[in-house]
């Protein structure tokens, strides 16, 4: 069998039951450029992940998709994608200067933080308002972080 050559992650989908809702948090929480979106018969979003070219797309599928995450909290063993920031530090200050916290009472604004990971990296995992998981690292751990 030939193999397969891969040259990079290009996407990663997520189900989003209110695509606006979903819009401005990517934008103005996660800080991610829209991107233009073919003209699907569905509703959805695009965003640029980072410089290389990878993206993330949101698909309008409503509540009643099989694949929403009703009621779930902030879980790092839970499907979720990862982007690396260049400070742990300034992520941890933008996340809680946006309501973020580790005791938060709404699990939407919980956060776990892992500064010192198994994985070898810091880490930081939040929900967006679907629920979905979305960790956010660093190579390493840098000043300011507990």
């Amino acid at each position: 069998m030939p193999s397969l050559s891969i040259e990079n992650l290009h996407h990663v989908s997520l189900p989003v039951t209110d695509v606006e809702r979903s819009r401005r948090f990517y934008r103005e929480v996660l800080g991610l450029a829209e991107i233009e979106r073919p003209p699907f018969d569905f509703p959805g979003a695009w965003f640029a992940v980072g410089a290389a070219g990878q993206q993330l797309h949101l698909i309008g599928g409503g509540s009643g998709s099989p694949t929403m995450r009703h009621g779930k909290a902030v879980d790092s063993r839970d499907i979720h994608f990862a982007v690396r920031v260049p400070s742990y530090a300034a992520a941890l200050r933008h996340f809680r200067a946006a309501g973020y916290d580790e005791a938060a009472a709404d699990d939407l604004f919980r956060m776990k933080v892992n500064p010192r990971a198994t994985a070898g990296f810091p880490q930081i995992y939040i929900l967006d308002p679907d629920r979905n998981v979305i960790e956010i690292n660093a190579e390493q751990l840098d000043g300011g972080s507990h």
